[in-house]
């Protein structure tokens, strides 16, 4: 081939190699057409849907984040009668109020600072918080599956700190990707969360749907359930519960990536998406709360309240059975 064919084939060559791995200009990619940094990275003329998963966040201020307090003074005052999946909760509960906390940082920095440091602060909460959830509510079903189908296993793997290495192991591939949306710039990331939730996705449908068939065919031809295994399937549903209502939708849609224009994809069905799985922080500690028999505030902090009533019951029966003589006194 000439050198005059090779020139001519040159802007066809780089024109495919942009359209399909580099990011358009608007985001800021440093090319000589890109425009000035945008805390809505390329959506300013289709910020629905952002708007849409911010106001969604909301209920984690106002909501997730209380509940998620409450969680941790829960498990932190009953750490001496805490289950296995309490760590996994734990930790979670702490991801969800650092990322309710972050959501008034967002606004701010949407509508008064518009700092590119800040931007990259909150790309990286949003790495978090898409890594931690499934990831952890995954640890959770694999403890309860292991619990309940297989209880020898369980028993031989109960020390603390199994739970300790694996959510050891989480929270580094949660930061680990966290770090990389926050750097950005890497070709197809937005593959690499939905492999994950479809991944962690089947794992927790697979193992809660095991678990609920082997609690109900337990409790064939009795009228009650054992209180473990009561208490084992009212976790397990309620997590089937956050599973189907919140990475249900992106599970549907973000695999069909390609029939969207990029731009429809990043500005209305990613936000869209990803505000049902952002909505957990605040679903996840309330139906904790939920499984718990009375209001934490009045069984765990408020105890003196509750102990002063009983007190008066032991002393009336004493003098009951003292004012009333047997034999009358001699003559």
């Amino acid at each position: 081939m000439s050198a005059m064919d090779r020139t001519s084939l040159l802007p066809l060559v780089l024109n495919s190699t942009f359209n399909s791995t580099t990011p358009p200009p608007v985001r800021g990619t440093g090319n000589a057409t890109a425009r000035p940094f945008s805390v809505f990275d390329g959506c300013e003329m289709m910020v629905e849907g952002v708007l849409f998963d911010l106001a969604v966040q909301v209920f984690n201020v106002f909501l997730g984040l209380p509940a998620n307090i409450m969680v941790l003074v829960i498990l932190v005052r009953n750490r001496r009668e805490s289950s296995t999946s309490d760590i996994f909760l734990f930790i979670l509960a702490i991801m969800d109020a650092y990322f309710g906390i972050m959501v008034p940082i967002n606004f701010f920095n949407l509508y008064l600072w518009k700092s590119k440091e800040g931007w990259q602060a909150i790309k990286f909460t949003y790495g978090v918080k898409d890594t931690s959830g499934p990831l952890f509510l995954s640890c959770i079903c694999v403890d309860r599956f292991l619990a309940v189908l297989f209880p020898i296993t369980f028993s031989r793997l109960k020390a603390h700190k199994y739970r300790i290495g694996c959510s050891v192991v989480v929270l580094g591939l949660t930061f680990s990707y966290a770090t990389a949306k926050k750097i950005g710039g890497l070709p197809n990331f937005e593959k690499i969360f939905t492999g994950e939730i479809l991944a962690a996705f089947a794992l927790m449908v697979l193992c809660n749907v095991s678990i609920l068939w082997a609690l109900r065919r337990s409790r064939a031809g009795r009228d009650e359930m054992h209180p473990m295994k009561k208490k084992a399937f009212k976790m397990v549903l309620s997590i089937t519960g956050i599973i189907v209502f919140n990475y249900l939708p992106p599970v549907a849609l973000f695999p069909f990536q390609h029939y969207y224009t990029e731009d429809v994809f990043r500005c209305y069905v990613q936000p869209v998406g990803f505000s049902f799985v952002n909505i957990s922080s605040s679903m996840q500690p309330l139906l904790y709360l939920s499984r718990l028999e009375s209001i934490p505030c009045l069984r765990r902090l408020c105890p003196r309240k509750e102990a002063a009533t009983p007190t008066p019951t032991p002393t009336v029966t004493t003098v009951a059975t003292v004012s009333t003589p047997t034999d009358p006194p001699p003559s």
